[in-house]
């Protein structure tokens, strides 16, 4: 005997709830969280038996009718892929778990597939050669950080901390780097570049976004948040003046491949132009990079809306 798992690895159309949800089903049947808000739960139930009794993982798939739908406050039905399988102990912030084709169930271990998935920051599943693998992301918030204490670091700080992020913004000027001029900042600091990506240190869970508009600060933040794992680097400035920078890189050293990173000018060509306005096309940018988007109109995309889904089990 032991504890099942039940967790949502696809979503069609509308759902109850989101992409990584859980149901835990313990032995004594005490259930703990939830996977459509109460509506397939009954269901879930009787396929955690299944797996209890036979040790094999299943991925089925419910449709939620419209009325089940208004019952828990969508607008509209769908359907959602629910991966059930017996509750192991996980190490690390991803598990990767075989939900489709050979060895169903199997746990992967893979360092650069890990990272991937830590990049884009949310639970999804990929197709791994003929393989469907679910993602299990649990970390922290994703961080901004910000390099120069303009009016903009406020606008950009203000909109991510809606996201739930956790914002830092640094700059080596301390009459700029202030509680006043930054409520939104969860962190400030008076640090020159250097200091300021040492005590940071970004990892792949990070963006990070440089706003000095000055070559003392702008050039060595840059290169060092080139040398860290962060998600984004975004670049504040002109057209113009991102290829004289580049320039620069490259007399320092910097390769082509590493300044393909840098997003400068950052941001989505939205007409952004206050500072406000340009803090939404900055995380707008930002937002697309993590999940691996273009960043283009809804109306033109060829992809949907959402994460893709995987291919329909058996209920």
């Amino acid at each position: 005997m032991t504890d099942v798992v039940a967790t949502v690895v696809a979503t069609r159309s509308s759902a109850p709830r989101p992409v990584g949800s859980k149901l835990i089903i313990r032995e004594d049947g005490s259930l703990e969280g939830s996977v459509s808000g109460g509506c397939i739960e009954s269901d879930v139930v009787l396929a955690a038996r299944e797996v209890r009794e036979t040790g094999e993982s299943r991925l089925v798939t419910y449709g939620i009718t419209d009325d089940m739908a208004i019952g828990v406050g969508l607008p509209c039905g769908g359907e959602i892929d629910v991966f059930v399988e017996p509750l192991r102990q996980r190490d690390g912030d991803v598990a990767l778990t075989v939900i489709a084709g050979d060895g169903v169930g199997e746990l992967l271990h893979d360092p650069e597939l890990e990272q991937s998935a830590l990049r884009r920051g949310r639970s999804h599943v990929f197709q791994l050669a003929d393989r469907t693998v679910f993602a299990d992301v649990v970390a922290d918030p994703p961080r901004l950080f910000v390099y120069g204490a303009i009016d903009t670091a406020e606008a950009v700080c203000a909109a991510a901390k809606l996201l739930g992020w956790r914002t830092i913004v640094a700059d080596a000027r301390p009459r700029f780097a202030t509680a006043e001029r930054l409520p939104s900042a969860d962190e400030i600091l008076v640090l020159w570049p250097d200091e300021a990506l040492a005590q940071v240190a970004p990892d792949a869970a990070t963006a990070i976004v440089v706003l000095t508009h000055d070559d003392k600060f702008d050039l060595p933040l840059v290169e060092g948040a080139l040398q860290t794992d962060a998600f984004y680097v975004g670049w504040l400035g002109s057209r113009r003046n991102q290829e004289r920078r580049r320039g620069l890189l490259r007399e320092a050293g910097i390769a082509e491949e590493d300044l393909a990173r840098i997003s400068g000018p950052s941001g989505l060509d939205i007409g952004a132009d206050s500072a406000a306005e340009t803090a939404v096309s900055m995380l707008a940018e930002i937002l697309a990079v993590r999940s691996g988007r273009s960043g283009g109109r809804l109306l033109d995309a060829k992809s949907r809306i959402h994460a893709e889904p995987v291919a329909s089990g058996k209920k």
